[in-house]
C-alpha cells in the first residue's frame, strides 16, 4: 500500500521537525516544504505554528499560506492545523492587547484563557464527540498542551443538509476548544506530537482520511 503523502508548510515556524518525525513514524512520506506546488499536491498538509498569532499571520501571508490552504479545501484536500496553526483558522486573535485578523476559516476570537495559571503547560484529558474520527478508539487519553491563548466558543452554524463540525473541548480556567473536524479542515489546539502514543494514535486516525 502506497504511503499517504504529508507537506507540513515550511514557512518560519519553529519546532516543526517532531512532527515531521511523528507522521512519518506512523507511515506518512513527510516532506517539509513551503513549495506551493508541492503542498497542493500532497495528500495531506500540516500546519503548525509556535509563537504569537500576529507573528504567525505575517509569516503566513508571505508565503500566502491562506490562499494555499483555501484552495485546498475547495478541492476536500485536508488541511491540519496544529496549535498556533489552529488558532490562526479562525476569524480574528487577541493577544496582549495586539488584534489581528485570522484567516477566516471559522468565525470567532482567540482570546486569553481565563485561568488563574499561565500558561497551560502539560497533559490534559478533552471531551471529544462520539463520533469524532480523530479521536476514534482513545477513550479518555491525555494530550500535551502549551499555550495561554485559545478560541473559547464555537460561532460557526450550518443549516442542514450542511453536517456540524465535530468540536472538542478542554478545561483550564473554564472550557476553550481543543480540536475542530470540520469536513476535509481539523486542527488541534494541543501537540498531536508530543502526546505520546495517544498523539500518534491521533495522527493515525488523521492519515486514515486522507
Amino acid at each position: 500500500m502506497t504511503a499517504k503523502s504529508v507537506v507540513v508548510l515550511d514557512y518560519g515556524s519553529g519546532n516543526v521537525h517532531s512532527a515531521v518525525k511523528a507522521l512519518e513514524a506512523v507511515g506518512a512520506s513527510v516532506e517539509l516544504t513551503g513549495d506551493r506546488r508541492r503542498a497542493a499536491e500532497a495528500d495531506g498538509l500540516l500546519v503548525p505554528g509556535v509563537g504569537a498569532f500576529s507573528s504567525v499571520i505575517t509569516a503566513l501571508e508571505a508565503v500566502r499560506g491562506g490562499e494555499l490552504i483555501d484552495r485546498r479545501l475547495a478541492g476536500g484536500r485536508p488541511v491540519l492545523g496544529i496549535c498556533v496553526g489552529m488558532q490562526v483558522l479562525f476569524g480574528r486573535g487577541v493577544e496582549r492587547g495586539v488584534e489581528r485578523e485570522g484567516l477566516g476559516e471559522w468565525p470567532g476570537t482567540v482570546d486569553e484563557l481565563r485561568a488563574d495559571v499561565l500558561p497551560h503547560m502539560g497533559w490534559n484529558t478533552v471531551r471529544a464527540p462520539e463520533d469524532s474520527q480523530l479521536f476514534a478508539g482513545l477513550g479518555h487519553e491525555r494530550f500535551y498542551f502549551v499555550h495561554s491563548y485559545a478560541a473559547q466558543k464555537w460561532e460557526l452554524e450550518v443549516q442542514p443538509p450542511l453536517p456540524a463540525a465535530r468540536v472538542t473541548w478542554a478545561d483550564h480556567g473554564g472550557e476553550f476548544i481543543a480540536a475542530v473536524e470540520n469536513g476535509p479542515l481539523s486542527a488541534t489546539q494541543f501537540h498531536p506530537e508530543k502526546s505520546g502514543d495517544a498523539g500518534m494514535h491521533l495522527l493515525e486516525n488523521w492519515l486514515a482520511t486522507l
